[in-house]
C-alpha cells in the first residue's frame, strides 16, 4: 500500500510540473503586456522579446485574437507558440539558461480547384453551402465587378464557376490565391466569362474567350457588397423633412468598409463637407466624376493619381444628412448628375491580335476546368 501511494504522489507530482495557459490578443494589448499577464517577470519577457525579435518577428503586426500558448515545467516557461493564422506561427524554447524562437513552417498543399456556387438567398450563404470559405464571395465579385452589381443583379437560381488557386491545410482550405478563370450564369445578366492572363510587361488581367477586355473604363459598384437602400432620384429626407433630390446611390455599409475607386483618375477633393462629412471626390476621363461621402476615414489626397480598384476610404456616418452608417455615391457627366447604376461603359482595349495565340495557350488549361462537366450538382458539397 505504501508503494502504491508513492507511486500515485509521485504521478501527481509529475503531472503538476507541466502547466499550460493558453492566451489571445486582447484589443490594445501588446505581446509584452500579454506575456506580463500571464505571470512571466521581466527578465524572461525580455528574453522572449530577443528570441521572438532574431525569429524575424514584427510586434507592430501583432493584431488582436493572435493566439500565444505558455508551456511552463517546474513553475518556469519551457516553449511559447505564437500562433498569428493557420499558416503564420512562432515557437520560442529554452535551451538551457536562453531562448531560442524560429519561425515555424506549416504543412500547406497548393492546389487548382474548380468551385461551383448556386444562389439561394445571397452569394455568401451559396459558399457556406457549397463547402467553401464564405471569402470566395468576394474574391468572385471581385473578377465579376465590371458585370455584375452583386447588390442588385443576384437573382436566386444564378450559378457560379470558378477555376481558383487554394492553400490547403489538412483537407482544409485556408485562403484563395488568384482565379484562374471564372463563369457567371445569371437571369439577369445572361452569361460572363472571364480568364486571367499574363501580358507580355507582367500586368495579370481579365479577358474574355475571344480576346475582349473584361475590364470596363467603369465598376458597376464601388463597394463589393452592399445593399441599395436609396436609388438616384426624388425621395423624403427624414432629416431635412422633406421630399427632395437625391443625386446619386446609398449603400448600406457598415462604418469602416473599404469603399474603392469606381475608375481610374485624379482627387479633385478630400476632405470635410458639413452635409456630406468626409468626402472624396474623383474626376475621370468622359468628363465624368465619382464622389464618396459619408466617410469614417480618407485615405487619399488631393492632387493623388488612383487607379480603378483602389481603396481610397472607408465607409462611415460623417455630416449631418446621414442617419446611420451607409456610403452615398454619386456620379456627374459634363457638371450634371446622373444615375450610376443605369450607365453603360465601354470596356478597355481588347487584346491585339498578335497576342492571340500566346493567350489561348495561357487559359487552355483553366478553360478546359471551367467546361469540364462537374461530379456533383451545383451548391452541393
Amino acid at each position: 500500500m505504501l508503494v502504491a501511494a508513492a507511486l500515485v504522489s509521485l504521478l501527481l507530482s509529475a503531472q503538476d510540473s507541466t502547466l499550460i495557459k493558453n492566451r489571445r490578443l486582447d484589443r490594445n494589448q501588446t505581446v509584452a503586456r500579454a506575456l506580463y499577464d500571464a505571470g512571466l517577470d521581466e527578465t524572461t519577457v525580455n528574453a522572449l522579446h530577443g528570441a521572438l525579435s532574431a525569429a524575424e518577428f514584427n510586434f507592430k503586426k501583432a493584431r488582436p485574437g493572435d493566439q500565444l500558448r505558455l508551456v511552463f515545467r517546474h513553475g518556469q516557461l519551457d516553449v511559447l507558440d505564437y500562433r498569428r493564422s493557420l499558416l503564420t506561427e512562432w515557437q520560442v524554447r529554452r535551451e538551457g539558461d536562453r531562448y531560442i524562437g524560429r519561425k515555424r513552417e506549416i504543412e500547406r498543399e497548393q492546389r487548382v480547384d474548380t468551385v461551383e456556387l448556386t444562389v439561394e438567398s445571397n452569394v455568401w450563404d451559396a459558399a457556406i453551402a457549397a463547402g467553401e470559405r464564405p471569402d470566395i464571395a468576394v474574391t468572385l465579385s471581385d473578377v465579376f465587378a465590371w458585370d455584375v452589381d452583386f447588390y442588385r443583379d443576384v437573382q436566386k437560381g444564378d450559378r457560379m464557376r470558378a477555376v481558383v488557386e487554394k492553400v490547403i491545410h489538412k483537407g482544409r482550405t485556408l485562403e484563395y490565391g488568384r482565379v484562374l478563370a471564372a463563369e457567371y450564369i445569371g437571369s439577369s445578366v445572361g452569361t460572363k466569362k472571364s480568364f486571367r492572363y499574363k501580358l507580355p510587361d507582367g500586368t495579370e488581367t481579365f479577358f474574355t474567350e475571344d480576346g475582349l477586355s473584361a475590364r470596363k473604363t467603369f465598376l458597376k459598384s464601388p463597394l463589393k457588397y452592399a445593399t441599395v437602400t436609396s436609388g438616384f432620384g426624388s425621395r423624403f429626407h427624414p432629416v431635412l423633412n422633406y421630399v427632395g433630390k437625391h443625386n446619386g446611390v446609398d449603400y448600406h455599409a457598415p462604418t469602416g468598409t473599404p469603399v474603392w475607386a469606381v475608375s481610374d483618375g485624379t482627387v479633385v477633393r478630400a476632405g470635410w463637407d458639413e452635409g456630406g462629412g468626409n468626402v472624396v471626390c474623383i474626376k475621370h476621363v468622359m468628363s465624368f466624376e465619382s464622389c464618396y461621402m459619408h466617410l469614417s476615414k480618407i485615405l487619399v489626397k488631393p492632387g493623388q493619381k488612383i487607379a480603378q480598384k483602389t481603396v481610397l476610404a472607408e465607409s462611415g456616418n460623417t455630416g449631418k444628412l446621414t442617419t446611420g452608417p451607409h456610403l452615398h455615391f454619386a456620379l456627374k457627366r459634363g457638371g450634371g448628375w446622373v444615375n450610376p447604376l443605369n450607365q453603360n461603359f465601354p470596356r478597355a482595349e481588347p487584346l491585339p491580335k498578335t497576342l492571340m495565340d500566346d493567350f489561348r495557350g495561357q487559359i487552355a488549361d483553366a478553360a478546359t476546368r471551367l467546361a469540364a462537366r462537374p461530379m456533383a450538382a451545383f451548391g452541393t458539397k
